[in-house]
C-alpha cells in the first residue's frame, strides 16, 4: 500500500504551570493514499491536537511524522508552510472566509504563492466553484450566502491546489441536518476522485460515512477499525 502518513510513537505535551498535559501520548498510525478516516473522541481525548499535527500546524514533542516520505521534524517553518499549500487542503468548522472578498477570490488565495498567473488562479477557481455546486454564486460575498453555501467555498478552497489530502475539522458543526447531507456528499465525491480524506467529527452519522474510524481517548488510540 502507498502510505501518505505514517505517525510513530507521536506525544504532545503542554506546560500549563506545573502541571504537564499529555495531549497526545505515543501514537502510531498509518494513514495510506485515497483512504477516508473519521478521526473521534470526547472533549480532551487528543483528536485536534491529533488534526493539528497531521495538518502540519503544530509539531510533536517527541516521535516520528512522516508525510509523502518527508520527515516532518526536520523541515524549517519555510518548507512546512509550503507543504501546507501544497500537500493539505483544510475545511474548518468556521469556514474561515475572508468577508470582504468574493466566494472566487476567496478559493483563489491559496494559489497566490503558486506563482500562477492571476487569469489562470481564476480559471481554476471557477473550475473548484463548479464542481461543489456554486458556479452561480462565485461573486457574492460569505455574508451574502447561507452556511452551507459558505462550507461549499471553504471544501473549493481546500481543492484548488490538488492536495493530496483534505483535512477537515467539525465541517459539518455549523449545519443543520439536511445541509449537512449535502456536505457529506461533497466528501464522498472528493474521496471518490482519489483524495485521502480525514474527517474530525464528534458525530456518529457523519463518521459512519467514512471508511474507517480511529477513536481517540486520552491521548491514545483507543480503537482503530475498518467499516466497509
Amino acid at each position: 500500500m502507498d502510505k501518505v502518513i505514517e505517525l510513530q510513537n507521536i506525544s504532545k505535551h503542554y506546560e500549563m504551570g506545573q502541571v504537564i498535559i499529555k495531549a497526545l501520548n505515543g501514537v502510531d498510525m498509518v494513514v495510506n493514499r485515497n483512504e477516508y478516516l473519521a478521526l473521534m473522541g470526547p472533549s480532551g481525548s487528543g483528536k485536534s491536537t491529533l488534526m493539528n499535527m497531521l495538518g502540519c500546524l503544530d509539531t510533536p514533542t517527541g516521535g516520528v511524522y512522516i508525510l509523502n516520505k518527508q520527515h516532518v521534524s526536520e523541515l524549517s517553518q519555510d518548507e512546512l508552510a509550503e507543504i501546507r499549500n501544497k500537500e493539505i487542503g483544510f475545511v474548518f468548522q468556521t469556514f474561515n472566509l475572508l468577508p470582504r472578498l468574493s466566494a472566487i477570490e476567496n478559493v483563489a488565495m491559496p494559489l497566490i504563492y503558486s506563482g500562477m498567473s492571476k487569469n489562470k488562479r481564476l480559471d481554476r477557481s471557477e473550475e473548484v466553484l463548479t464542481a461543489v455546486g456554486l458556479g452561480d454564486r462565485m461573486d457574492h460575498r460569505p455574508n451574502e450566502m447561507s452556511g452551507g453555501q459558505r462550507q461549499r467555498v471553504a471544501i473549493a478552497r481546500a481543492l484548488v491546489n490538488k492536495p493530496s489530502i483534505i483535512l477537515a475539522d467539525e465541517p459539518t458543526g455549523n449545519l443543520d441536518s439536511k445541509t449537512s447531507d449535502e456536505i457529506i456528499k461533497i466528501f464522498d465525491e472528493i474521496h471518490a476522485q482519489g483524495n485521502t480524506v480525514i474527517l474530525v467529527t464528534h458525530e456518529e452519522e457523519v463518521a459512519q460515512n467514512a471508511h474507517r474510524i480511529v477513536r481517540l481517548k486520552d491521548g491514545v488510540i483507543d480503537s482503530d477499525k475498518m467499516i466497509k
